[in-house]
């Protein structure tokens, strides 16, 4: 069988790198790689991209939208990893598990707009309850996340793992995105099928790689009779031949569980959990994953993965 041939454009970034790791020792892919001197030649760039059978774009927005323009041979697919196109109506979002005929759509195109790391999350819990008529799509959620450092990028990776400027160490906890428009929250409106915008708070923890993710679903944002067994059942049953994606089973004592998010660092899995206090009548959604993982380069295997088996 021919080899598919795979141009990462700045494959030397976070998310590169990773694909690279993942990548390496498969005999079924050859990579096309530019010498150093080369990776920023616009004329090189542009030919390897025409040249391999996939490109992965691993690039900021707007070099993603510059270098997506730069394919012109029919027979190229993308995968963009970038927030480039993920609400774009002319590219496949590249979560397979969205729903039962994403995975198909995904491998029958050919421009794929990879999932942000935490909308990866928010939209697998999120998606099955609306699309099962429990969760009410005008509901106002909040939804908060904990990443590891690497989810900054390279920056990030270097104000922690570097020597300490003059501005000493980053704090341990920080939160961001406090002006309430980070860039994945149209995605998740978007992909989960939200009528009203969440609002998303996002934090890093002074650890490289790993996600929590909560959703705190208050009342009234269920359907009357709609209770945690319900919520639990309609995840179970969406993600039941999922390989990627698992559904833990109900805690009975919940006051003892921890969620780590480093759990399933260095894999493509993604574990979601229901828990609940039925006095209360309240209900939380959890996802935890690696954000290098399901959340960037693991995804982006998986679905190249699924371009070359529809080849």
């Amino acid at each position: 069988m021919a080899k598919t041939h795979v141009f990462i454009d700045g494959e030397q970034g976070t998310t590169g790198l990773q694909i690279r790791e993942r990548l390496a020792g498969r005999t079924d892919i050859e990579l096309i790689t530019l010498p150093e001197a080369e990776r920023k030649d616009e004329a090189r760039r542009t030919q390897a991209l025409n040249d391999c059978d996939v490109a992965i774009l691993c690039l900021p927005d707007a070099a993603a939208r510059e270098a997506a323009a730069w394919v012109r041979r029919d027979g190229v697919r993308i995968i963009d990893a970038s927030s480039a196109h993920r609400t774009h109506p002319d590219w496949t979002y590249g979560l397979p598990e969205l729903d039962p005929a994403q995975a198909a759509r995904i491998a029958g195109a050919s421009r794929i707009s990879n999932p942000g790391c935490y909308p990866t999350g928010a939209i697998t819990l999120l998606r099955p309850l609306v699309d099962a008529g429990l969760l009410r799509e005008d509901a106002a959620l909040a939804i908060h996340a904990v990443s590891g450092y690497s989810g900054g990028g390279r920056a990030a990776i270097d104000r922690f793992e570097g020597e300490a400027g003059d501005g000493g160490r980053p704090p341990s906890f920080q939160v961001y995105g406090l002006g309430l428009d980070h860039k994945h929250v149209p995605e998740i409106q978007q992909h989960a099928r939200l009528i009203q915008r969440p609002i998303f708070v996002p934090a890093y923890g002074a650890y490289r790689q790993g996600i929590v993710l909560t959703i705190a679903l208050p009342l009234g944002a269920l359907r009357a009779g709609v209770m945690a067994r319900h919520v639990h059942a309609a995840l179970a049953d969406r993600y039941a031949d999922t390989a990627q994606v698992r559904v833990a089973a109900p805690v009975e004592d919940a006051s003892t569980a921890i969620l780590d998010p480093q759990a399933l660092n260095g894999t493509n899995d993604l574990s979601l959990a229901v828990f609940d206090n039925g006095a209360l009548g309240q209900v939380l959604l959890t996802a935890v994953f690696d954000n290098l993982g399901k959340g960037a380069a693991g995804a982006a295997v998986q679905n190249l993965d699924l371009l070359m088996a529809a080849r």
